[in-house]
């Protein structure tokens, strides 16, 4: 399954790398791509391990708001 998350406030390489990591370290995620320009960030993960909930919380953990 492939997700697509609007993140305001990121601006930068350490941003991109603190959403990512961020993302990466949950059970179940694949991969998680940032598109700094758009604010984007592509998630590949498996269904039933884990949610997108699971994917905002970790990303405002970080101290990004999730649209």
């Amino acid at each position: 399954m492939e997700t697509t998350l609007n993140v305001k406030g990121m601006t930068c390489g350490h941003c991109k790398m603190s959403v990512e990591g961020a993302l990466k370290n949950l059970e179940g995620v694949n991969s998680a791509e940032v598109d700094l320009g758009s604010g984007k960030v592509k998630v590949a993960y498996e269904e039933g391990k884990v949610t997108v909930e699971d994917m905002r919380e970790a990303v405002e953990d970080q101290g990004y708001d999730v649209a």
